[in-house]
Parts: C-alpha cells; structure tokens; sequence
C-alpha cells in the first residue's frame, strides 16, 4: 500500500503532535509508566487514522470506452432524476456515492474524454448526505466528453467533516478513465449526472470502488 501525496503534510503534522505529547508525558510525569503508554496509545491511534485515511491502494482498474466507471470508493446514496442547473440546465439522472473516513479517498475520472468544464465552488458545508449539499457546500464541478460526443458531469461535494477539495482537472486537459482527478479529505460525497434513459447497474446502499465498480 502507498501513501497518496496529499496526506504528507497531515502526516508531518500527525507525527509532530505525536512527538510533542510523548515529550509531554515524558517530561512532566517521568516515572509514570500510564502517562507515557496513554500517550503512546493516543499517537499510534492518530498515526494510524491518518495513515489509513490517505491510502492509495494499487488495483486492477477498469478502462473500456463503452462504460461508465464509479469515481469514488463509499457507498451509493442517491439514484434519482434531478434538475442539474450549472452546465447542462435540464434534467439528468444522479448517482451519489457517500465516502466516509474509513473509505479510500482518491477520486478517479469515470470515463475518459476531453475535460470541457472544470470549476471550483466555495460554499458551506453541510453533512455530505444532506440535500441541499450539492448545491450550497464547497464543490467542484467537472465535465468531460467523449469521443462520441457524450457529456458527462461529476461533482466532489465537501461535507461537515471535509475542508478541502484537491482538484487537478483543468479545462483543455485529456481525461483517462480511472486515472486521478482529485481527492477529498476526511468525508465527502461524489456526485456523477448521467443522460435520463441511462440504466445504472448499481443500487442504493451498495459499496462501490473507484476505478473499478462499473455504473453503467
């Protein structure tokens, strides 16, 4: 397993706090064998957290044209017809994968294309899973069209938890499918708008992959 680049500067942190608490319970409570293993507990716990938070496992990505592959690992909450009113202004049908903290946090291009929109939006940040947080937390919005003409938007939504989105698509740029656009930090949501008539083969509650668990 590898660490995403992302979580450096977290980690760095991670490993600083931990040092200091260490030196802490070392310092003031020198023959107190509690203090020094509660601080040892508390700085593995910590160290692990983050560690696993900002893996980057390797895998077996899923790369053909003819689908349409999930862009985030978490669990499917949202398969409904919508109105999506930034780019396309009519209906779509959405399906929204809810990531927690234990999840995987890289985001993957679901398909491949050429990237037509790629914006950021400040905002709130509302628990992911509430409604109104696709249009009003702090998101990105990237659409990208494929050699057949076909246009696809997908959306990575911050939640209560979440405080920065890392985005790297820019307009122009050539998408692989299952390749990085992104990363979310601690608890998010990705939402991908699809053409009505689409027939998903996910379900509600299912846990995806990213990369590899095909939409459609």
């Amino acid at each position: 397993m590898t660490i995403h680049k992302e979580g450096y500067p977290t980690i760095a942190i991670a490993v600083v706090f931990s040092l200091i608490l260490i030196s802490i319970a070392s310092y003031f409570f020198p023959e107190s064998n509690v203090a020094k293993y509660t601080a040892f507990g508390i700085s593995a716990v910590v160290l692990i957290i983050v560690l696993q938070f900002f893996r980057s496992p390797s895998r077996n990505w899923t790369k053909d044209d003819s689908l349409v592959i999930c862009p985030a690992d978490g669990k499917v909450v949202v398969i409904e017809e919508t109105e999506e009113p930034e780019y396309f202004k009519d209906k779509r049908l959405q399906v929204s994968i809810f990531m927690s903290p234990i999840n995987v946090h890289v985001n993957r291009y679901p398909i491949s294309g050429v990237v037509k929109l790629a914006k950021h939006h400040h905002g709130t940040y509302l628990a992911a899973w509430h409604p109104k947080s696709s249009t009003e937390n702090e998101r990105t919005t990237i659409v990208v069209e494929t050699k057949k003409g076909t246009q696809i938007l997908f959306r990575q939504i911050a939640g209560a938890l979440a405080r920065r989105i890392v985005m790297y698509s820019k307009e122009g740029d050539v998408a692989e499918q299952s390749e990085q656009f992104g990363f979310i930090k601690f608890g998010s949501r990705v939402d991908i708008f699809l053409p009505l008539g689409t027939k998903v083969k996910v379900e509600l509650n299912q846990v995806v992959k990213g990369g590899i668990t095909v939409i459609c």
